[in-house]
């Protein structure tokens, strides 16, 4: 007669396997010097001319294009959430793949004016998370500041090294009058927060954001979003 009583091995209850829910190893050596209150982990500011950075691609397209053009393209995540969730879920898998691009630009997670604070300060945990791991792997990494309104302010620089290049994307944000103020609040913010020598536009900058960078002395450099080079 079989035992009904015995169990079925659960490898996930190993005598000592702790799941690790929240990636801690993303972060394990992680600087925290410009963290501020929520403690975002860093990305270090690193020697990277505004020349060097001539060719961005998708990172849902990066796996797809040849080696020659991976090695002079920075990959970027300025695309819906669902395109780039997995390299949170499995940040390993992409390492190798990563690593023979010119660079990176840190996932832009959503920020939303309608999300739960909350979840707009986990979603900049997970930009700069990302980002200090790729750097610790050796890749160059710039990181992407996100901002949604004024509430975001106390935390949206939070984990970039002050001094070194940012990106931002303005893709979808100057059509509507409030979201174009939003943009334009939060990109003065970021210059007097991170003092860049260099800012990327990944979508179109208008005249009154040209005006702001020149204002601070910035160089910039903008590329035209995927999704107007398709409408051409």
């Amino acid at each position: 007669m079989a035992n009904t009583n015995k169990k079925t091995p659960d490898n996930n209850k190993k005598k000592g396997f702790i799941r690790d829910t929240h990636k801690s190893f993303l972060v394990k050596k992680a600087d925290y010097s410009w963290g501020g209150q929520y403690d975002m982990p860093g990305i270090r500011k690193q020697d990277i001319k505004a020349e060097e950075i001539q060719k961005l691609v998708l990172f849902s397209k990066a796996a797809k294009i040849n080696k020659k053009e991976l090695r002079e393209s920075w990959v970027h995540f300025y695309e819906d959430d669902y395109e780039f969730e997995r390299i949170w879920n499995n940040p390993k898998q992409y390492l190798n793949m990563l690593k023979k691009a010119a660079g990176v630009i840190s996932p832009d997670f959503s920020l939303y004016r309608n999300m739960p604070l909350a979840m707009q300060i986990w979603n900049t945990y997970r930009n700069r998370a990302i980002g200090s791991y790729l750097q610790q792997n050796g890749i160059k990494v710039i990181p992407n500041i996100s901002f949604g309104d004024e509430k975001t302010y106390s935390f949206c620089c939070d984990g970039a090294e002050p001094g070194g290049i940012i990106s931002i994307g303005s893709h979808g944000t100057l059509k509507n009058k409030e979201d174009k103020e939003y943009l334009i609040k939060g990109l003065e913010f970021s210059l007097l927060e991170l003092n860049p020598t260099t800012i990327i536009i990944y979508g179109a900058a208008n005249k009154q954001m040209l005006e702001i960078i020149n204002r601070y002395g910035i160089k910039y450099i903008v590329f035209e979003s995927d999704f107007a080079k398709s409408r051409k």
